[in-house]
């Protein structure tokens, strides 16, 4: 997969859709009309999966909230999207079983009447998941909940066990872009859309970008263009048509990482209401413990939005609602904050409030399709939706969509103990081999071979991290990292968890990403500058010092 020659076919050649966005929503599109016989390009601004989509609370669920607030406001619209999404939960998992698993969750209960409450609610969830249901409900008294979580409070009076699912959403997000590539799809990262190229009668034919990392100018021809920018839709539909009207609005959603020794327990938690009308997820995720998400009003802006200390505070008190012994903000190692796209509605609605389903919508002047809303659960219904849509404009027969059961990178021959093989086969030591079953399925084996070839790949980047040096130049190679925040933050998900051992393996990984990137000595300084200053920064917004 080297990124100089899909710079290349990106100019050489006419395509059926151009995709603007790298995110799951985009990622899912191109899979979904190349995998038709389509010929399709993805470009994104920055890097797969840079934004929203690997900020996510790393769920995959029908949204619990939703179907609260359906059924006290009678609203099917949110009604018929918590069921569309609960259908998708087991699909996701099937296709692609080393990234994603069902997920045990508790939603602790006060009182009895909280108990038939939240009982009846999730027995409803479960109803909804249909014959796709990855676990049924049930409620437990305090002592079978406390033996599921003993750091929960002993002030319970019980709990509703139920299932959703949990992903690794970076690692989805770039195997989507995998397999669409391997059905021989275009896709660029850090490539921007500038401006676009426009018939005489308005339609738009051509797409410019730039090449962030040379200043390259490209220029893109397509059928259609699609706008998968999430948060960000309203440039791209201002940029092919200034007249149209915004329809975003954004909410910022933030999770801090603890230690895992803080809930010793493989079971979630659900805080099912704070005093402010949201919910908040107690999480094991990668060996550590997620909380989040916090959900206010926010505005676009060009850098990254970060975790704050009045963030970090009021997730540890709702933590500490629930937990028997408190936790203290000198535990946060890590967090990150994130930008949802929701559709606008009601004007003078809270973001809390507004529903997270999608719309595809064509702007009759241009011809931009622009995929809006939605969320990680239903990206492929997303894609689908958008993908026929181009059909039906285009006047030409539907080929079917098939991404129901289109196993993604990795799948293939995947088993839950498929890393025996490669302690037993290749002398892989054990806890990397795990780790590479996890990360990478049977694509671990590339890997391997790595490893095999040059024997110094095998070192770790640290004692204490199952990651080697192998990993990196594949990662490099295979999947398009280009910027140290490319391995360290998307590839590896490291950054979002923990902060003191991203800053301690940065200058081994930039050592690594020079030779194979070819960085001058000065390149790779600024390169290692310039992001350990980023991590310095998220520690200083977030108050916390290590």
């Amino acid at each position: 997969m080297q990124r100089n020659y899909h710079l290349e076919q990106a100019e050489s050649q006419e395509f059926d859709i151009c995709i603007i966005g790298g995110g799951a929503t985009g990622a899912g599109c191109l899979l979904d009309a190349q995998s038709r016989g389509l010929k399709a390009i993805l470009i994104e601004k920055h890097d797969f999966a840079s934004e929203t989509s690997s900020k996510s609370t790393k769920l995959i669920h029908g949204g619990v909230r939703y179907l609260e607030q359906a059924v006290k406001q009678a609203d099917l619209n949110q009604y018929h999207m918590v069921k569309k999404a609960l259908r998708e939960r087991l699909t996701l998992i099937r296709n692609a079983p080393h990234l994603a698993h069902p997920l045990a969750l508790l939603t602790p209960c006060m009182s009895w009447m909280e108990g038939i409450y939240y009982t009846a609610g999730l027995k409803m969830y479960d109803t909804l998941s249909g014959e796709l249901s990855i676990g049924k409900s049930e409620w437990l008294n305090k002592e079978e909940t406390l033996r599921r979580n003993p750091a929960m409070t002993h002030k319970i009076h019980s709990a509703v066990l139920y299932y959703d699912g949990q992903l690794n959403d970076a690692r989805y997000n770039m195997s989507l872009v995998k397999t669409a590539m391997q059905y021989g799809a275009v896709a660029l990262n850090h490539a921007e859309a500038r401006t676009f190229e426009k018939d005489a009668s308005g339609r738009l034919v051509v797409l410019y970008v730039r090449d962030s990392l040379t200043g390259r100018l490209l220029r893109i021809r397509a059928k259609r263009f699609i706008n998968a920018t999430g948060p960000f839709a309203d440039r791209i539909r201002l940029l092919a048509n200034p007249d149209m009207g915004l329809r975003m609005r954004v909410s910022k959603g933030v999770h801090i990482i603890v230690p895992g020794e803080l809930m010793p327990s493989d079971t979630a938690i659900l805080v099912p209401k704070t005093d402010d009308g949201r919910v908040v997820f107690i999480i094991p995720y990668n060996g550590k413990l997620m909380i989040g998400t916090t959900e206010t009003e926010s505005e676009l802006a060009e850098s990254e939005p970060v975790v704050e200390r009045a963030e970090v505070e009021y997730l540890i008190n709702y933590v500490n609602r629930y937990f028997e012994k408190p936790i203290r903000a000198d535990q946060v190692i890590a967090g990150f904050a994130g930008l949802r796209p929701l559709l606008q509605a009601d004007p003078n609605a809270d973001t809390k409030q507004l529903v997270r389903d999608h719309e595809v919508e064509v702007d009759k002047l241009s011809g931009l399709i622009s995929i809006l809303g939605g969320k990680w659960t239903t990206y492929r219904l997303m894609a689908k939706d958008t993908i026929d849509k181009f059909y039906e404009l285009e006047g030409v027969t539907e080929t079917p969509c098939t991404t129901d059961h289109i196993k993604l990178v990795g799948a293939e021959g995947y088993a839950d103990d498929f890393w025996k093989v490669l302690v037993s086969k290749y002398g892989v030591e054990e806890t990397v081999a795990q780790h590479l079953n996890r990360q990478y399925g049977t694509e671990s084996l590339e890997i391997v071979q790595l490893m095999r070839e040059q024997p110094d790949w095998n070192q770790r980047l640290s004692d204490h991290l199952p990651i080697t040096k192998a990993e990196v130049v594949f990662v490099v190679r295979a999947e398009m990292a280009q910027t140290l925040k490319d391995v360290l933050a998307r590839r590896f998900g490291l950054e979002l968890t923990d902060w003191q051992s991203t800053e301690q393996i940065t200058e081994t990984v930039a050592d690594l990403m020079a030779v194979e990137l070819g960085w001058t000595p000065e390149e790779r300084r600024k390169a290692v500058f310039d992001y350990q200053a980023e991590l310095e920064w998220f520690k200083k917004s977030a108050g916390l010092v290590f």
